[in-house]
């Protein structure tokens, strides 16, 4: 005959457990992915917004805001980056019942955006005119782009600590959280746009500085409630600094991780920025399509990597545990639902690119231009999809190297090389198909590396079950 007591600790186990080792595997990454993909929707809709408010100051300012994107994009890299190295590291403490290594993970994260977050704001002080000078004369040009980027950086602490607190809420899956936090950020964001940037309410009339600040206070706020969310709602997880120490281990575990996760997606500001100069050789005009379409794209994409920030828990969750089933099902739901947001968004892009472009207001000669270039350049949406999600398997399962090798191989040593030799032809349409060659190719190298990757993680789950 059984003994009671252990039936009870039978029955009282799964309850116990954090629901990313118990629930459903779909109905785990539904609910972890939906308010994610919600709450960056709504962030793609404020980028998008702010373009399209700026476009109407003029299509100088639009372009200043194309190229002052990959200096935005860099500090969107650094602090999702070391977020996405927190977020693994910390679900994965969770997942193996270590409470002091979940709350040094905090703590450590903590120091690490908030030192970034400082680098960031000297950065505003110092480099961004001659970035701008570095690539074009055109005077309205540069004085916009000084006026925004100068603006963001100096108020960064925002969007890094806005990210720390919404990856510690992600971590033990309350994703519900996320999206209050960012989204109540984003609508701030719109509402004060057209405010600052022409003069409505009494407000003074800032033009292209308006935009930048409506940005940095979407930020403040939302870091504001997810500090408020972390304190009150996520028990789980101590973010209180007195007598904090830095951990070396943890520290190194957070960048091993997250270092290659920055670069990864730095690489996307160099290449962003040198794919500027190619098309400013052909015009001002193409620079801005350039931008008009990476803001577009974010519709299409941030659906897929809010799904992404749902599966990263769930994945290191359920490696920690040992759960080799569960990080299957997951990684086959995930790169299924990716293929057919991407699809949907091929769909856009390829019917209705001159509508989009719309949006901003756009010339004739901008249209003339933006339609074949959304239209060539969507191809590689196909692939991308796939190749996403592998990047972030790769990650939360500790192997980030295969996702910087695919990272850096597409942007550096396939796409910018295929843009350059296509922009010999002197013909603008045969630049843009750069991007599907360079998906194919990532598509190529992700699926050779995911192999490999689930092969050596369950073998060492199956190791760990034998120990």
């Amino acid at each position: 005959m059984a003994n009671p007591a252990e039936n009870n600790v039978k029955n009282e186990s799964p309850a116990q457990e954090n629901k990313m080792g118990v629930m459903p595997v779909g109905k785990l990454l539904f609910t972890m992915s939906l308010p994610i993909m919600i709450s960056m929707l709504v962030q793609a809709l404020y980028n998008v917004v702010d373009s399209m408010f700026v476009a109407r100051v003029s299509e100088n300012a639009l372009t200043a805001l194309s190229m002052a994107f990959p200096i935005q994009n860099l500090m969107i890299a650094v602090s999702t980056g070391l977020g996405v190295g927190l977020n693994a590291v910390l679900s994965r403490a969770l997942g193996a019942k270590d409470e002091k290594g979940v709350n040094r993970a905090a703590t450590n994260g903590i120091m690490l955006l908030f030192i970034c977050g400082l680098v960031f704001m000297l950065g505003g002080a110092t480099i961004v005119r001659p970035y701008f000078e570095m690539q074009t004369d055109i005077a309205e040009i540069v004085e916009s782009g000084v006026d925004y980027t100068t603006i963001v950086m100096l108020g960064s602490m925002g969007i890094f600590m806005q990210i720390l607190f919404e990856r510690l809420l992600q971590s033990t899956g309350r994703t519900l959280l996320t999206m209050v936090s960012q989204g109540v950020g984003a609508i701030a964001n719109i509402i004060l746009d057209p405010i600052f940037i022409f003069g409505l309410f009494g407000v003074p009339k800032m033009g292209v500085a308006g935009a930048a600040y409506a940005t940095i206070l979407g930020q403040w706020i939302a870091a504001a409630i997810g500090l408020v969310m972390n304190i009150r709602k996520n028990p789980e997880v101590s973010i209180s600094m007195k007598g904090f120490r830095p951990h070396g281990a943890t520290i190194r575990r957070i960048l091993a991780i997250g270092i290659p996760s920055v670069v990864m997606q730095s690489i996307g500001s160099i290449m962003t920025f040198l794919m500027n100069q190619i098309l400013i050789a052909f015009s001002a005009t193409a620079v801005a399509v350039f931008g008009v379409y990476f803001k577009l794209q974010s519709f299409v994409f941030m659906p897929v990597f809010g799904l992404n920030n749902g599966m990263v828990p769930i994945i290191s969750y359920n490696y920690g545990a040992r759960k080799p089933e569960r990080v299957k099902k997951t990684i086959r739901l995930s790169i299924t639902a990716a293929i057919c947001l991407m699809l949907i968004g091929l769909a856009l892009f390829e019917l209705i690119p001159g509508t989009l472009l719309t949006l901003f207001n756009a010339t004739d000669h901008m249209r003339q231009i933006g339609i074949p270039a959304f239209r060539i350049i969507a191809i590689h949406f196909l692939f991308a999809g796939f190749c996403i999600v592998s990047g972030s398997v790769f990650q939360a399962i500790g192997n980030p190297l295969h996702a910087l090798i695919n990272s850096v191989c597409r942007q550096l040593v396939v796409l910018l090389p295929a843009a350059w030799l296509l922009a010999q032809t002197g013909k603008l349409e045969m630049v843009w198909f750069c991007f599907p060659i360079a998906e194919i190719f990532s598509f190529t190298l992700s699926a050779i590396f995911l192999r490999k990757t689930l092969q050596t993680a369950h073998a060492r789950m199956l190791a760990d079950d034998a120990d």
